[in-house]
């Protein structure tokens, strides 16, 4: 008896526990697929042999990330992934992302989207290092590093040149870079979603580039306090799929944008956020 409840036991594990795995593991985070990887032999290979649930890695707010990304990236699993997730991590620095370049350039081909929010350890370096190895990164995020004053122009550019798929572009509250490396955002002809928060160098000349970046539909220029109405008015004669724009806190300007606004851009914006501009006076 005990070797037949063996048997039926094995035959269990073998045939029905993929069966269930396949519904239940595509509506579990990956953190939860990777603790089941642990509990038995037949799991682990189930899980293992479905490439789709392997295409993202998600270490944000873990400690020692640097380590565990290195890790993760040397797994056959992880060798078609897709989005990697570091916001906030702990423990990951500059020698960490040049590592992922030398052993690990060959997994992230078909990464499309990199988080770095929050990582205070990185700048030109470690961003520059491994975005040379992500021809096809189309979601690129930075903001909040307190460090990213380390972020110069040239990092950026480099950025902008090695990833020119880009779709979005979160730049949030980095004050630092110069007008002209906001020029170059012009080569983003994909580009969807720009986020560019507290940018205080970017003026008119800046905002006529981006202009240039025909498919926007979400821009953010809040606090970008050197724009005024030219440059608003450039964005609503080149960029006319907005959906979304911030003109928060910028007192440069005023009602002729918004006519410029509602000409070229009417059909398509549902938010237009323009408090804190005291220039304008037409009441909504």
């Amino acid at each position: 008896m005990e070797g037949e409840e063996a048997e039926e036991l094995t035959t269990w594990c073998r045939e029905t526990v993929p069966k269930v795995f396949r519904i239940v593991s595509t509506r579990l985070p990956q953190r939860e697929l990777v603790s089941l990887l642990l509990v038995s032999p037949w799991i682990y290979r189930t899980l293992a042999s479905y490439p789709s649930l392997w295409l993202a890695i998600d270490f944000r707010e873990r400690s020692n990330a640097g380590n565990l990304l290195i890790s993760a990236l040397s797994l056959p699993r992880y060798q078609h992934v897709k989005q990697v997730n570091l916001e906030f991590a702990q423990d990951i620095e500059e020698k960490h992302l040049e590592l992922v370049k030398s052993k690990c350039s060959s997994t992230l081909q078909n990464l499309e989207s990199l988080n770095l929010n929050g990582c205070q350890k990185i700048s030109d370096k470690g961003i520059e290092a491994i975005t040379s190895v992500c021809p096809k990164l189309k979601v690129f995020s930075i903001y909040w590093n307190v460090r990213c004053v380390k972020l110069t122009d040239s990092g950026l550019q480099q950025i902008l040149l090695s990833c020119s798929s880009l779709q979005s572009l979160n730049l949030y509250a980095l004050s630092s870079l110069s007008d002209d490396t906001y020029k170059s955002i012009s080569l983003l002809s994909h580009l969807k979603f720009l986020d560019l928060c507290g940018a205080q160098n970017l003026s008119d000349e800046g905002v006529f580039s981006i202009a240039k970046c025909h498919s926007l539909v979400s821009l953010n220029l809040t606090w970008c306090i050197r724009v005024t109405d030219a440059g608003v008015i450039a964005i609503a004669e080149g960029c006319t799929s907005l959906d979304f724009l911030s003109l928060f806190g910028i007192v440069g300007v005023s009602d002729k944008c918004l006519e410029a606004l509602s000409r070229s851009c009417s059909d398509k914006l549902t938010t237009l956020d323009v408090n804190g501009c005291i220039g304008i006076k037409i009441l909504f």
